[in-house]
């Protein structure tokens, strides 16, 4: 069946527009610090807020195969104008530290009726090519992060809220979008129940175990840094810059995905998940020095960083599906997703901690050691050119 020219980019769009919802509330944290008086730690916690809504959402939804019960378009829908509210509420109610912790939780359920139901669309029309769909959806994702940060450099003259609500008009024209333009696709199949099983999979199977662990070190990474980003920049720019720079360094990221999954085709989805991983790693190491070096170095470093940073995660996604047992694929994504993103809970915290007590040129060096343990387990499938 020939796949209509429009349903990659609707996907994606959609993608795009709900996952914004993602760092909403990081894109006007100085704002809500100032109003609020929320301490410097919070956006630490409410980070990690959204992180541990995702994983319980990912588990709801996949006991309850609400997205196998119900077209996934519809729960994409739902899920895109229930986050969109939420967002809207954040704009709206009081910003107490105890409302917003909550909120974020609740956002983190919202995205995962998003982001993972997204990939299952894109599934149900991809049978093959379905590395070259997740590379972009994935950038989409990646898209979607940043843009709160490029809404708070537009309105320099709004309130934080304005910029919330502007985020819910987006995240729920998203889901509208893609319910009206996306049929559901010829290849959709119900996915298998979720198996504690999948576990031992994990660590037993050799295969598995490389992808897995490879993404662990790469998410050990990925969202510290994410959220470290608006210091990291503060330190050279003030006022909407800071916003410009940290949309555009998370943005690039949408470059990265889609052109590693054209590498990955011909060089192999491990070798361009190593050679990321290597590069965010450097690009860790080499900010005590960057941090102070000539603007254009300084530049291409922070633009590297980005791409690199997560340039590498449909390749693992891609990689342990490809690895998993057929019957258990849909129970190891999922358990790998989850642990995933628990470890991004730990390490959001510790290093938003340590670099309000440290200077930044000695905390970002130690992001490093995130892609040092993923390549140190990806090593097997890069060097069998997997």
């Amino acid at each position: 069946m020939n796949k209509p020219g429009h349903i990659l980019p609707v996907i994606a769009l959609s993608q795009f527009a709900g996952t914004s919802l993602w760092f909403a509330i990081n894109a006007v944290m100085a704002d809500l610090q100032r109003e609020a008086g929320l301490p410097a730690e919070a956006v630490g916690w409410l980070t990690s807020a959204v992180q541990l809504g995702f994983i319980a959402g990912t588990f709801a939804f996949a006991l309850l195969s609400i997205a196998d019960r119900f077209s996934p378009r519809l729960v994409f829908l739902a899920s895109s104008l229930a986050g969109a509210a939420i967002a809207a509420a954040t704009a709206l109610l009081p910003p107490r530290l105890d409302t917003l912790l909550a909120l974020r939780f609740a956002t983190g359920i919202a995205l995962a009726g998003i982001y993972p139901v997204g990939m299952k669309i894109a599934a149900g029309w991809y049978d093959r090519g379905l590395g070259w769909a997740l590379g972009m959806l994935v950038g989409a994702l990646a898209l979607g992060t940043s843009l709160p940060f490029a809404l708070r450099a537009l309105g320099t003259q709004w309130d934080w809220q304005a910029v919330m609500l502007a985020v819910a008009g987006v995240a729920a024209a998203g889901g509208l979008a893609m319910a009206l333009g996306v049929p559901d696709g010829p290849h959709l199949s119900p996915a298998a129940r979720i198996t504690p099983r999948a576990l031992a999979v994990i660590w037993q199977d050799r295969k598995v175990r490389a992808s897995a662990f490879g993404y662990f070190g790469h998410m050990g990474e990925l969202y510290a840094f994410f959220v470290l980003l608006p210091l990291i920049v503060a330190q050279r720019w003030a006022g909407a810059a800071v916003s410009w720079w940290v949309f555009g360094a998370i943005a690039v990221g949408f470059f990265s995905c889609a052109g590693g999954g054209l590498l990955a085709a011909r060089l192999g989805g491990a070798r361009v998940a190593g050679a990321m991983l290597a590069g965010s790693g450097l690009c860790g190491l080499l900010a005590p020095w960057m941090l102070e070096a000539p603007t254009p170095l300084w530049v291409a470093w922070l633009l590297v960083w980005g791409a690199t940073a997560v340039g590498d995660s449909p390749q693992f996604s891609a990689l342990t599906a490809a690895n998993a047992p057929r019957a258990m694929v849909g129970s190891v994504l999922t358990f790998v997703n989850a642990i995933g993103f628990s470890i991004t809970t730990a390490t959001i915290v510790l290093f938003v901690d340590l670099a309000h007590a440290l200077p930044l040129a000695q905390v970002l060096p130690w992001l490093a050691v995130g892609p040092a343990i993923g390549l140190v387990f990806l090593a097997p499938l890069w060097r069998a050119g997997r």
